[in-house]
């Protein structure tokens, strides 16, 4: 016999598949939703179902956007000579916050991670080679996060780009070494970005 309705159940088993939600946690989550207004419940449901549909991969630079290209992408006043690689679209809004870096963005949807089965492959990492192919790209700046999979993921990088004339530079260690830069203030991020060196 079950001790709550089979669709509050399935509600708290879809919170519990979210990073970092425990089942003691989506069951909170479940009774929450459970208790707002039925309006509230159904603008939360709808906010869900549009970003789902909505949001999708820039074709320049891999970020999220619900537009054709991404806002940053289609600015004329930033810097198209300069591109940031960081490793998720969470890490772009992290540097952002900083408003000192004027150039553009490549997100590559994670690290190199051998022990996660994730390789280059994987990664938007033809994206990346084919705008520098493309010419008028002076500086790749690699902002992985300092741990072991993003500091090979930047050596793997600039072992490929070297090659075609750009200037490879990395974030200097004003980030703590093991830290993720969603995390990083914005005076931090901003010495990381002044402080940048060939790789």
């Amino acid at each position: 016999m079950r001790a709550y309705p089979a669709a509050l159940e399935r509600l708290t088993e879809q919170f519990a598949r979210l990073p970092g939600v425990g089942i003691k946690s989506a069951q909170r989550l479940a009774f929450f939703v459970l208790s707002m207004p039925k309006e509230e419940a159904e603008e939360f449901a709808d906010a869900v179902r549009e970003c789902r549909n909505s949001v999708r991969l820039c074709p320049v630079c891999q970020n999220l956007t619900d537009r054709d290209v991404c806002a940053i992408c289609d600015d004329p006043e930033r810097d198209h000579s300069t591109i940031c690689v960081v490793a998720e679209p969470r890490d772009v809004i992290a540097l952002e916050r900083a408003r000192e870096y004027r150039g553009v963005y490549h997100v590559l949807h994670g690290v190199i991670s051998p022990l996660n089965h994730i390789g280059p492959d994987e990664l938007c990492i033809r994206e990346l080679l084919k705008r520098v192919s493309d010419g008028g790209v002076q500086e790749v700046i690699m902002a992985t996060n300092p741990d072991t999979e993003g500091e090979a993921t930047a050596m793997y990088l600039s072992r490929l780009l070297r090659p075609m004339g750009v200037r490879v530079t990395r974030l200097a260690y004003g980030i703590p070494v093991g830290s993720q830069l969603e995390y990083a203030d914005e005076v931090t991020l901003l010495r990381a970005i002044e402080g940048r060196r060939d790789i």
